[in-house]
């Protein structure tokens, strides 16, 4: 794997170093090995597999609140997806950029998404699948996202959504939650008001 960096720290691109023959093409997606010595953590506690059946389904902005903030590393494993990831670390000079990555089955690209991150993306084709391994269980009560259509984030998806959960569509605007968001997802914890 060529782990590419991003201008957000700790934020991987990961390419696939394919060795082909007349079968096809033998690559590794996950060595916990290449991860540590990346500085990564190579935890995986669940694999998940979502199936979009229609281009410019969007899922996100999602994010999981520490103690159960979740590392994620994404892969397109058909079709084709536009991934987007936000920093949420109040105390990183990148707090609140983000990186647009295509993530395809053509491409075979993965993206690392680190702890304190909010992650989302669109399909950009039908019937397209994402497989994701995640660093930390499914924590309903440490569960936040964000409006994928904030303005204070900028995000610019290339489609239409065409179908987006109820859930997702009800996430609040990033100044509703800027006080909590801030505190909780600090590397020094502090107390919210309110």
């Amino acid at each position: 794997m060529k782990f590419v960096a991003t201008k957000l720290v700790g934020a991987f691109i990961l390419d696939l170093e394919r060795r082909e023959d007349e079968r096809g093409f033998f690559a590794r997606t996950f060595c916990q090995n290449e991860f540590q010595a990346h500085g990564l953590k190579p935890t995986i506690a669940q694999a998940n597999l979502a199936s979009n059946i229609r281009k410019g389904t969007l899922r996100g902005m999602h994010f999981q609140y520490p103690p159960a903030a979740e590392t994620k590393l994404v892969r397109c494993t058909r079709g084709s997806i536009l991934d987007i990831i936000v920093d949420l670390r109040p105390e990183s000079p990148t707090f609140l950029e983000h990186i647009e990555v295509e993530l395809s089955q053509k491409n075979g690209r993965a993206l690392y998404v680190p702890e304190r991150f909010a992650h989302g993306y669109q399909a950009l084709e039908d019937e397209t699948d994402t497989s994701y391994q995640v660093g930390e269980f499914y924590a309903p009560s440490a569960e936040g996202g964000l409006m994928y259509n904030d303005p204070r984030l900028g995000l610019t998806w290339p489609l239409p959504v065409t179908v987006i959960s109820p859930k997702d569509q009800a996430f609040a605007p990033f100044d509703v939650v800027e006080a909590e968001l801030k505190a909780r997802m600090s590397s020094k914890p502090v107390s919210v008001a309110g």
